[in-house]
């Protein structure tokens, strides 16, 4: 059974910092690419950033660009999301995902298996 479990949110000022991260299990990680995605209230839920299986190869969302770094360490099963300058609007439930293979995707309908999501708050 594939778990996804996300820890790491809460609540901070804007200009502050949290670090996510995401532990998997039942899968063999490193045959995964992984990726952040987060919702925020009334908001589609949108693509954050993602990691191919080596690490190798990372790509994020514009809004993202130097704020946010994916990361993983492929002998822990854990994938990070290093999220720094926070703003109010990245106020959302950031999940994790795992797809299969090692091209990095955008697009959430290619993720195989998601987490439950973590709380991120930012207050202004």
């Amino acid at each position: 059974q594939v778990q996804l479990v996300e820890s790491g949110g809460g609540l901070v000022q804007a200009g502050g910092s949290l670090r996510l991260s995401c532990a998997a299990s039942g899968l063999t990680f490193s045959e995964y690419t992984m990726g952040w995605f987060r919702q925020a209230p009334g908001k589609e839920r949108e693509f954050v950033a993602t990691i191919t299986w080596s690490g190798g190869g990372t790509y994020g969302a514009d809004f993202v660009k130097g704020r946010f770094t994916i990361s993983r360490d492929n002998g822990e099963n854990t994938v990070y999301l290093q999220m720094n300058t926070l703003k109010p609007e990245d106020t959302a439930v950031y999940y994790c995902a795992a797809k299969k293979g090692g091209s990095r995707s955008s697009w959430s309908p290619t993720y195989d298996y998601w987490g439950q999501g973590t709380q991120v708050t930012v207050s202004s």
